[in-house]
């Protein structure tokens, strides 16, 4: 090759070589963008936030699984040879880990000295959840309050023919047709109480007062899903409608509050964590199973976690439990708390 060959060479060669370079950097940023910008939308609050947060809402529920992924960005980078984007994605993958992982760690219990309260809840799927399969195990767990959700009008006879009502002789029902009924069974006398608002599915509550233990105030919890954007504002509005826990009260003793039901949300929406603020543990995340998921179990999607108990922040949670009932897509949760 003649000198002005190899000059005319020189330039295509480095040309090529910069083309590859430049695609390592290209896909190794990406990663890092993708999951950074998940943990912008996670830590913003993006469920709340105007434009955003109805498309936010569904897919934060997945965020478990985003974070199950965080090593993805990582090893790209490594492989490509990026290391300032490698250092980036490290950060991100920590953070996101940090707002995630402490829900499979169990926390430290108040010191709770008041008597026992078992609290179940359970989604029917439009009341196809099979009678006696429920019955068995309010009985095996021994639950003294129960909260039922999608309980249609027709179904409260076949539940109680089923034993529920010998179980758990008490009741406030607020049944309806479709996904919008709700109902309250419980083992103590129950008085009922306003609904919170006007919320678009049914929200019963009502409180009772355990032998030589405080009252008891629960609330049957069903916001509608936000599947669109008329039904993200109905939801936010329904679970924010929801009380704050330890309120005033006369001679300076507060009702214990208890929140049971299907919210629709996991603790990866700022709506939900904005009404934990407001005096509430999850019980599953004071137990360390915050990551159990509660619902799309055999299903073409992935489960998440949007069954709760939230209970007052005074509360021991001695344990939480998750089960599965025949005939409905949700698994009932069970917690066994400490009163204050």
């Amino acid at each position: 090759m003649t000198a002005p060959e190899k000059q005319q060479a020189a330039p295509q060669t480095a040309a090529s070589g910069e083309r590859p370079a430049r695609w390592r950097t290209v896909v190794a940023w990406a990663g890092v963008i993708g999951w950074g910008s998940w943990a912008v939308l996670r830590f913003a609050g993006g469920d709340r936030l105007p434009g955003i947060g109805a498309p936010a809402a569904p897919l934060l529920a997945m965020t478990p699984y985003v974070v199950a992924a965080a090593p993805i960005p990582v090893a790209v980078a490594l492989l490509t040879r990026r290391r300032r984007a490698a250092v980036a994605a490290v950060v991100v993958a920590v953070a996101l880990v940090a707002a995630v992982a402490p829900r499979a760690v169990s926390d430290d219990r108040p010191a709770a000295r008041g008597p026992a309260l078992r609290v179940m809840s359970v989604n029917l799927l439009f009341s196809e959840a099979d009678p006696d399969e429920l019955v068995k195990l309010v009985r095996d767990r021994n639950a003294d309050v129960l909260s039922l959700q999608e309980l249609r009008p027709e179904a409260v006879d076949r539940y109680e023919r089923a034993g529920l009502n010998r179980l758990l002789p008490h009741k406030v029902v607020d049944a309806r047709d479709g996904a919008a009924g709700s109902g309250l069974y419980s083992r103590h006398p129950l008085r009922e109480l306003p609904p919170p608002g006007p919320t678009q599915f049914a929200t019963p509550r009502a409180e009772f007062t355990l032998p030589g233990g405080p009252t008891v105030e629960i609330t049957a919890v069903h916001p509608v899903p936000p599947i669109s954007s008329a039904a993200y504002r109905q939801w936010r509005r329904d679970i924010l409608l929801l009380p704050a826990a330890a309120p005033s009260a006369p001679g300076g003793r507060a009702p214990v509050r208890v929140l049971a039901g299907d919210f629709n949300a996991t603790l990866d929406h700022a709506t939900l964590r904005r009404l934990t603020s407001r005096g509430y543990a999850d019980a599953a995340d004071r137990a360390g199973a915050g990551l159990v998921p509660t619902w799309g179990l055999g299903q073409p999607r992935p489960p998440i976690t949007i069954d709760h108990i939230l209970v007052d922040r005074r509360c021991a949670v001695n344990g939480f439990t998750v089960h599965d009932v025949p005939g409905s897509d949700h698994r009932a949760v069970f917690a066994d708390i400490r009163l204050p």
